[in-house]
């Protein structure tokens, strides 16, 4: 489990745990907002699919307090990058700092204790809410496009 101590704005305690037999189905079923659905999946499942077809991505549930309330998943690159991918909170966790937590806690521990690993994500640039979300973490575009998507990457 990873916890960095983050709290939601309600003061639950956002940590995020690895994807397992208890709560697998409850990731599977997270859907965001249906305006948010050109930038994400309908469901998260088929994310934790990708996480079971790649050697690259790892699934992590983001749970506030004990309730599932999102997923994210993280990878390395061949360049020794970590990323950050695959975050859906669902629509009804969304605009309570959930996701906020979630990146927080992810970008510390794929940094390491040294922040000597670059930390990057990506997001497609008409999605104004993820950029103003990473923007405030400390994630700045590089000008690289990814899959239709810009590469940021986390200012230390």
């Amino acid at each position: 489990m990873l916890d960095s101590g983050f709290t939601d704005r309600t003061g639950r305690r956002v940590t995020l745990r690895p994807v397992d037999d208890d709560n697998w189905r409850a990731v599977a079923d997270l859907a965001p907002r249906d305006d948010q659905r050109d930038w994400v999946p309908a469901l998260a499942a088929r994310y934790l699919l990708l996480t079971m077809r790649s050697d690259v991505w790892t699934s992590l549930a983001v749970y506030a307090d004990d309730a599932v309330a999102g997923h994210v998943m993280w990878g390395v690159d061949d360049d020794g990058s970590r990323w950050i991918g695959g975050m859906v909170v669902d629509a009804a966790e969304q605009g309570r700092g959930v996701g906020r937590a979630a990146v927080r806690t992810l970008a510390d521990w794929l940094a390491g204790p040294d922040a000597t690993h670059p930390v990057r994500l990506s997001y497609h640039p008409d999605n104004t809410a993820a950029a103003r979300l990473y923007t405030s973490l400390g994630f700045a575009p590089t000008g690289v496009m990814e899959d239709d998507e810009l590469v940021a990457e986390l200012s230390r």
